[in-house]
């Protein structure tokens, strides 16, 4: 692949392609070296000057999973992060079940009373020790970042909720925390506001290797909207019945029989499902 093939990315800028980032990231996604070599050779004939990021990606995609499926799904976990919508409610829904497998009791969408006023929260998470207010800034687009307004807001909220806490008994000795979760990137101010103020911050890609993608790998929860079987009619409507982990539809499997599919492709599903959560 050349040296000299500038990409375009979301934001409009041009970088220098760099084929070491397409390895590594088909290397994170479950490709073997062998594998991410062959995808690497076929999408050398696309490339030209001036691709976009989302083309390169689209292409790598499709090639990855006509070879292997579950690669496939592991590497469109940003775009699938992004179809938990449009509402943003299935996002707060994953990052609930997120917080679960960290060990936190969890409730979504409630209405918290502070010292001056009710706020609507989108997940309250709590433990015998910590308790924590936990706005998710869900965004469809990869061009829109989450700018210093965001934790502005909410850190305003989060301090007229603890002042209401600090003084309820049983819970009144725990830490509270503010904590900002979004599906994208912070801003630089964002960022150094929410260091300030004390918010927890985490975005796509932040705190570096701690990320929303790290922890989501690492725990192997994936939500439904990376199942490449299905289209997104259908992920649409495991979503609109709260099935958003692909966990969920392994305990929940008869959910597919409302969807048309035949039963090999619901299989198909099902296998898919195994390989992504590590229970094949």
């Amino acid at each position: 692949m050349s040296d000299h093939i500038q990409v375009i990315k979301h934001s409009g800028e041009k970088e220098p392609f760099d084929p070491e980032k397409l390895h590594q990231s088909l290397i994170r996604s479950g490709a073997t070296e062998k594998l991410a070599k062959k995808v690497e050779r076929e999408l050398a004939a696309d490339l030209k000057d001036g691709i976009s990021t989302a083309a390169l990606y689209k292409r790598a995609f499709q090639i990855l999973r006509r070879i292997q499926r579950p690669a496939a799904a592991r590497y469109s976990l940003k775009k699938a992060i992004m179809e938990l919508g449009p509402s943003g409610y299935p996002f707060e829904q994953f990052v609930g079940e997120l917080l679960r497998h960290m060990g936190y009791d969890v409730e979504v969408g409630q209405v918290v009373k502070g010292q001056c006023i009710s706020h609507e929260v989108d997940v309250v998470a709590h433990n015998d020790h910590q308790q924590f207010m936990v706005e998710c800034k869900y965004y469809n687009s990869q061009g829109k970042y989450c700018n210093v307004r965001v934790p502005l807001y909410i850190d305003s909220r989060f301090r007229d909720i603890r002042k209401r806490w600090k003084s309820t008994p049983g819970i009144e000795k725990k830490s509270f925390h503010g904590w900002v979760i979004t599906n994208t990137r912070f801003t630089n101010d964002a960022v150094d506001y929410g260091k300030c103020a004390g918010l927890r911050m985490l975005s796509w890609d932040y705190p570096k290797k701690e990320g929303l993608k790290d922890m989501i790998e690492k725990a192997g929860l994936f939500p439904v909207t990376t199942l490449t079987q299905l289209n997104r009619k259908q992920k649409q409507y495991l979503l609109d019945n709260k099935i958003v982990l692909c966990r969920q539809l392994l305990d929940k499997p008869g959910i597919l029989e409302q969807i048309d599919l035949s039963r090999p492709k619901r299989e198909k599903v099902i296998d898919e499902a195994r390989e992504l959560t590590g229970s094949a």
